[in-house]
């Protein structure tokens, strides 16, 4: 294969994932939130295993407000947000919030990357069968990245396909975080 066929295949591969990801910001700009008010228990009923390889069931964060972000370190908007997921989880991680990261992606690629960034919440290793789980939950694009935030009832309160910008992540985990069930 040479130099210029090499190249010209790169730029393909990127054309089509910059088609995909304008696809799937403009589906999650028309359509923010699918989801609502619905049972959280398939998500709750997950077990994946962390960065050390011990399984950990999300059932264990019942009570708090859950955020459960599907992410991939190949996928762009997903690190841009990860840094305000953090701030957000030392601001309001003592009232009641936990974020929850799961990779569609290789263990040593998601641990050289939350070393590097500083992740200060739980990331679990979900592959590509974590993608699955998201369509059930509207991510019918199976596209990064992919947000659902639950209540403290185990209940869907918004999901989000694309990035989660600042000022939405802090309206919905303040609201959620006042309610006391």
């Amino acid at each position: 294969m040479t130099a210029d066929s090499s190249k010209r295949r790169w730029l393909l591969g990127a054309g089509c994932a910059a088609v995909v990801g304008a696809g799937a910001l403009a589906y999650a700009l028309l359509s923010p939130s699918t989801g609502k008010g619905a049972d959280g228990a398939a998500l709750l009923s997950v077990s994946l295993p962390d960065l050390d390889g011990h399984a950990q069931a999300l059932d264990q964060w019942r009570g708090k407000v859950l955020v459960v972000n599907f992410w991939a370190t190949w996928c762009a908007p997903c690190r841009e947000e990860m840094p305000r997921f953090i701030r957000a989880q030392i601001q309001d991680g003592p009232r009641g919030l936990q974020f929850v990261g799961i990779a569609i992606d290789e263990a040593p690629k998601v641990k050289t990357f939350a070393s590097e960034i500083g992740v200060n919440y739980p990331t679990l290793l979900g592959g590509y069968g974590a993608l699955e789980l998201s369509k059930t939950f509207g991510n019918d694009l199976m596209a990064l990245p992919f947000t659902i935030i639950l209540n403290r009832d185990g209940q869907v309160a918004h999901t989000q396909l694309g990035p989660l910008n600042e000022k939405r992540l802090d309206a919905i985990v303040s609201q959620l975080l006042e309610k006391k069930t």
